[in-house]
């Protein structure tokens, strides 16, 4: 691995993400155009229908391009396994950003029906050409809004979607790391995770979801039965982070 994709701060492009980071949790995305770009790399030079060549092309614009924001290669083969885990029949994803980790639970689960919620309409937009590219658009929603919009939202994915008690299998949270336990809080208020679900949170420690860490803990062996996956953050191996892995045991 070369000096700079082990050390990122010897990148621009991580320089200016740390200073876009206001940006990232008003519009969701860096503000340099990064993201788009992003899209244009993998439409031009990933196979039409290959979802793994259309994963390694994303991989290869964060190490070689611009970095992102996406759960990377390194913490996304946590992801595949745990969503093989699950063997989810439905999938909610909170935080789509480029599309990146829908399309690996999408890989992993083949017959699942997958949904992410995003903020922004531009990472929307951006997602679905990617996830067309790759052959999955028919597997793969996105939908926009927040889970803390006093249940609008919610209401949609159980009005348009068919979310109902017991029905979801597996979820992924990667968005704003503030609201990590409020949001999880709100799907369990729902009813919707059964016991045995699973639910995977990104970014625990950098940039950091001290609250979710705290409940998962205190939860332990009672509600929750959690692992922690020490790793690190995206696309570099000098910054550590974890990913909690999480199965749901009722109550």
């Amino acid at each position: 691995m070369s000096l700079k994709r082990r050390l990122p701060f010897l990148r621009w492009s991580f320089l200016r993400m740390a200073t876009g980071a206001r940006n990232i949790t008003t519009t969701g995305q860096i503000g340099d155009g990064r993201e788009a770009a992003a899209v244009d790399y993998v439409l031009a030079n990933a196979r039409p229908g290959d979802i793994d060549d259309v994963l390694a092309r994303i991989d290869e614009f964060a190490y070689e391009k611009s970095l992102l924001i996406n759960i990377g290669d390194e913490k996304g083969a946590l992801l595949d396994a745990a969503v093989r885990r699950a063997n989810p029949a439905l999938a909610l994803e909170l935080g789509t950003y480029c599309g990146y980790s829908a399309l690996r639970i999408a890989r992993a689960a083949p017959s699942a029906r997958v949904y992410s919620i995003e903020l922004a309409e531009a990472n929307a937009v951006n997602a679905r050409q990617i996830w067309a590219h790759a052959g999955v658009a028919d597997r793969i929603t996105c939908v926009v809004g927040t889970i803390g919009d006093d249940g609008r939202t919610l209401d949609a994915l159980t009005a348009r979607h068919g979310f109902a008690a017991g029905g979801l299998d597996f979820l992924f949270i990667d968005h704003d790391k503030d609201a990590y336990l409020t949001d999880l809080q709100s799907i369990l208020d729902r009813g919707w995770l059964h016991p045995g679900a699973i639910v995977v949170a990104d970014n625990v420690k950098v940039p950091g979801a001290p609250r979710y860490r705290e409940y998962m803990q205190a939860q332990q062996g009672t509600r929750w039965d959690t692992i922690e996956h020490r790793t690190h953050v995206e696309y570099q191996s000098l910054l550590h982070d974890l990913v909690l892995e999480s199965t749901y045991l009722g109550g």
